[in-house]
């Protein structure tokens, strides 16, 4: 393997990676996660019962802020020309799951993958917050890219 952290300099000293030279392209990322609760709970988001509103609604929001906001909060991220945002909640009631998966384009030189997993992470982190009241139980999980596409690396699909 002859890859490396592109994250650190020379001398091992974090640094921002240079996009100067990159080419502008069409960038197109996908990252999914879960939130496990129990069977109380997700019922109570099915329904919309929540005493806090819509928990779904809630979280889509917050979800879209986190991109549009992820260089603030990863800090060797670049700034990113963000033209589409599409964050999807899956109720799995048999599972007591619901799932995040977001959809992040841009045009420029670096893509949008941190983007839709910040925006997975928050989605979720903000169904939890919202809920903890009735289940301090809930597990967030399977936080990951699944698809790819743009720049010199191509197109990389889990």
């Amino acid at each position: 393997m002859n890859k490396k952290f592109t994250h650190f300099n020379q001398d091992g000293e974090a640094h921002m990676v240079s996009i100067k030279d990159k080419e502008d392209t069409n960038r197109i990322a996908i990252a999914s996660g879960s939130i496990t609760m129990s069977v109380e709970t997700i019922k109570m988001i099915k329904m919309g019962s929540h005493k806090k509103g819509d928990v779904i609604n809630v979280a889509r929001i917050a979800a879209i802020m986190a991109v549009k906001n992820t260089p603030s909060i990863i800090p060797l991220c670049h700034n990113i020309n963000v033209t589409s945002v599409d964050i999807d909640f899956e109720i799995q009631e048999s599972a007591c799951e619901v799932n995040c998966i977001a959809k992040i384009e841009t045009f420029g030189k670096t893509g949008a993958e941190i983007e839709a997993i910040h925006g997975v992470s928050t989605g979720l982190i903000t169904i939890y917050d919202m809920c903890k009241s009735v289940d301090r139980s809930m597990i967030i999980n399977k936080i990951k890219l699944d698809f790819k596409e743009g720049g010199k690396s191509g197109k990389w699909e889990r």
